[in-house]
């Protein structure tokens, strides 16, 4: 039989109400959905403008609800409009820049140090804008340190500072909206906390850990750039405290020595 007599069916033509496929139009990328490491990223933005006393703690509190409420970087831009470098940075690399945690250009990237901070018969400090590790040591003997985190970069949420000092001093500055919680072991010394302040429950913190033995810790609270009056008379205040703890840990000791020698005063007599 030839083929050509029997031709093969036309084919179907299509139903009614059936549209021919079609190929959908690009994302707007601001539409695009945010991730969990995405609304991270905004809120450690965050934690840094708290600590750099850019926004209040309840600002902070009222943006970090937002970060994590957020489903597209849409949502996410608004958090950060009114901050420095906060165009562009966040959207992948194809898309349109529209949110970024990048920072201000005249502000200059944290100082990076060593996580330990070590000080015998001498004096040590960190200061101005550093990155503070998640865990910090700070060793001092006969010496005192210095720690100021008012315009210090936290690495995470929570730090820990992990102090062991041997007759001497640390002295800690924080900006308001810190939490700041010690479980520092004191052994005729002790660790002085600022008291008074309500801090937001997603607040950065710092955690103290470690042992003092004839020292002391003690943390101030402070606005950043306080005038130098204001640092002028907290100066005398440290001394002030410091003559004070020293002059305690001197009647301490002095105790001791006592109690020690009556101790072997009644021994001597019972052997008699």
């Amino acid at each position: 039989m030839n083929p050509a007599e029997h031709p093969s069916p036309p084919e179907p033509a299509p139903g009614p109400g059936v549209a021919p496929a079609e190929t959908p139009g690009p994302l707007d990328p601001a539409r695009m959905r945010a991730s969990d490491a995405d609304r991270d990223r905004v809120a450690d933005r965050l934690r840094e403008a708290l600590a750099e006393g850019r926004i209040t703690p309840d600002e902070h509190a009222e943006r970090i609800d937002a970060v994590y409420q957020a489903r597209t970087y849409a949502d996410l831009e608004p958090v950060l409009h009114d901050l420095p470098g906060s165009t562009d940075g966040l959207l992948p690399p194809s898309a349109a820049p529209r949110v970024s945690l990048r920072k201000d250009e005249n502000l200059p990237s944290p100082d990076r140090h060593s996580p330990s901070v070590v000080a015998v018969f001498g004096a040590a400090e960190r200061k101005g804008r550093w990155l503070v590790e998640p865990a910090l040591n700070v060793s001092c003997v006969f010496a005192g340190v210095e720690l100021d985190f008012r315009r210090a970069v936290l690495s995470q949420r929570e730090v820990t500072v992990n102090v062991t000092c041997v007759f001497g001093g640390v002295e800690i500055t924080v900006p308001p909206g810190v939490r700041v919680v010690s479980s520092v072991a004191a052994v005729l010394g002790g660790v002085d906390l600022p008291a008074g302040e309500e801090v937001a429950a997603d607040a950065p913190v710092i955690r103290l850990t470690g042992m003092v033995l004839f020292g002391g810790v003690s943390v101030t609270r402070r606005e950043p750039g306080s005038s130098r009056a204001d640092r002028r008379r907290e100066r005398m205040e440290r001394r002030h405290a410091a003559h004070e703890l020293h002059r305690r840990h001197h009647d301490e000791r002095r105790e001791h020595l006592r109690e020690l020698r009556e101790q072997r005063r009644d021994r001597r007599h019972g052997l008699s």
